[in-house]
């Protein structure tokens, strides 16, 4: 994984040292492109780090006049798009994306709305979801999936998942549940894949999508006791090491973790 460059005041660059969150998947951004109709409205909500070049209106925190940040700063490869952009600062709509006021379109108006690696930084995504369903007829979503989020050392620091994001999500039978990333999965070796877990999945492993058409399912899913969030955590980190076993020098290291924790919580 391609590491930032130090950091640069005039590109807003961040500094050295950090692993780059991941674009959306450039097999996912050919089909859109290669199978929309050209006469089709697109959107893109929270594009401005890497626009899609087809949309035909994006709306985001940031200005149109420092869209692209990926490309600037060198994260990922030149795309050559921005001589085709349709969209313009005409119409690049700035504005809080969770201010629980209506996007400026009518009902049913978008073709097509592309909501990618967006969802799990904001602190309303219940909301923008439901605009996504209100404006638009079809759509695609991108977000982490639970083994990169619940992942040791993502960062190439102390910590686990991406330490920016808000939300561990899960997307399943056409709904996207949202779950709070509580900070106490970062103490709890049972609640997240051990260190060097995230180095063995691939671009399609460390995210998950929604392609839909008609409307989704979206909603939070809110915990009430203690109990539950450890059996959710628990049993997330379960399933991912079924799918994704790890390497024999990983599994040692990690079970001897799970025994360290077990012996902590018993004194406590």
């Amino acid at each position: 994984m391609k590491k930032r460059d130090a950091t640069s005041p005039s590109t807003g660059c961040y500094g050295a040292g950090s692993r780059l969150p991941s674009p959306m998947l450039e097999s996912s951004r050919r089909r859109i492109v290669e199978q929309l109709d050209d006469s089709a409205i697109l959107l893109d909500v929270g594009g401005w780090a890497d626009p899609l070049a087809r949309a035909d209106w994006v709306i985001d925190l940031m200005p149109y006049a420092t869209r692209g940040l990926y490309e600037r700063c060198g994260w990922v490869a030149p795309r050559g798009e921005t001589a085709t952009e349709r969209f313009t600062a005409d119409t690049w709509v700035q504005r809080d994306l969770c201010a629980r006021e209506a996007y400026p379109f009518e009902d049913d108006s978008v073709d097509f709305v592309v909501c990618s690696h967006t969802l799990e930084d904001l602190r309303d995504p219940v909301w923008v979801c439901s605009e996504m369903n209100r404006i638009a007829r079809a759509g695609y979503i991108e977000v982490p999936s639970r083994l990169e989020e619940q992942s040791w050392g993502v960062m190439d620091m102390p910590g686990v998942g991406w330490a920016h994001h808000r939300w561990l999500i899960d997307i399943h039978d056409g709904a996207i549940e949202f779950a709070l990333k509580l900070h106490g999965l970062h103490t709890r070796s049972d609640h997240h894949f051990p260190a060097g877990f995230w180095n063995g999945l691939d671009e399609e492993q460390r995210v998950q999508s929604l392609l839909w058409e008609g409307g989704f399912v979206y909603r939070e899913r809110i915990f009430t006791d203690e109990a539950e969030t450890d059996r959710y955590l628990r049993d997330g980190v379960a399933t991912g090491l079924a799918a994704h076993p790890l390497p024999r020098d990983l599994a040692s290291r990690a079970r001897r973790l799970r025994q360290r924790a077990g012996r902590r919580l018993m004194k406590a």
